[in-house]
């Protein structure tokens, strides 16, 4: 692992303050929408890119990006403000660095943020209640018909009360190419069926496709057979957990629901 190129992608719309280690590399994603260009950011649209697809892919043309334009031999995903540490406290120097990394990947396949559970309900009455419900019903018929083998992890995962959210990883490049051509070859296929629905969502439902990955994440991981380690994240800057914990239930009973007002 000494010999092996880590590259910790940190997707960001916006300048904020990043990382020094090197092994860090912030990318502005959506750059090809966008007027200004960061100062030392990796750009998303070099090279073969979905950078244009930013507002319904999210982060996940920072993937897509890394999938046909990096060399590195171990690929991350973090956010700008989420960050995988062992450490408490909203400090970029207590973030995990490369030999931290190298040491986990000795033992395990992939790196993922702990679990986020939901406890009163299921993932897929979560997505349901939050989300427009026939992007997930697009998932499932693309996984019936182009994965079947998937189909019965998918359908256990659905109803689990627990899954790794937020897209992040860390996976050397065999498991980060495999991953990333399994998801894409999905998505793609339910872009083709709700595309013309997805117009007329507001611009946070919009990034469908970015929500949809997170429930996708764990199907690919447990039918693969993945081992992997999971990492405490922290985030910087202040959460409203009130205000989160409040909207939640307003969505799981009904007040505030997707396509309601």
């Amino acid at each position: 692992m000494h010999n092996e190129k880590i590259q910790m992608l940190v997707a960001a719309h916006k300048e904020f303050p990043m990382p020094k280690d090197e092994i860090y590399l912030p990318i502005q994603v959506g750059a090809s929408l966008s007027k200004v260009k960061f100062s030392g950011y990796q750009v998303d649209d070099q090279g073969k890119n979905i950078s244009v697809k930013n507002p319904y892919f999210n982060e996940l043309t920072a993937i897509y990006w890394a999938r046909y334009n990096s060399s590195a031999d171990v690929i991350g995903l973090v956010h700008y403000r989420r960050y995988f540490s062992f450490k408490k406290g909203k400090n970029l120097q207590n973030i995990l660095d490369g030999k931290q990394i190298a040491m986990l990947l000795k033992h395990t396949d992939v790196i993922l943020p702990k679990k986020r559970h939901y406890w009163i309900e299921s993932s897929e009455s979560h997505y349901r209640h939050a989300h427009h419900g026939i992007s997930l019903d697009a998932v499932r018929l693309i996984i019936s018909s182009k994965y079947p083998e998937y189909l019965e992890v998918f359908e256990n995962q659905m109803s689990k009360t627990s899954s790794h959210m937020f897209n992040m990883f860390i996976m050397r490049r065999e498991e980060f190419n495999a991953y990333s051509d399994w998801l894409f070859s999905i998505l793609f296929e339910v872009e083709k069926l709700i595309e013309n629905e997805v117009l007329s969502w507001d611009s946070y439902e919009k990034r469908v496709y970015g929500f949809l990955s997170e429930r996708l994440l764990d199907v690919w991981i447990v039918k693969n057979d993945i081992r992997y380690t999971e990492v405490p994240i922290f985030f910087m800057g202040k959460q409203n957990w009130l205000l989160k914990g409040g909207k939640f239930m307003a969505r799981k009973f009904g007040f505030g629901r997707i396509g309601e007002k």
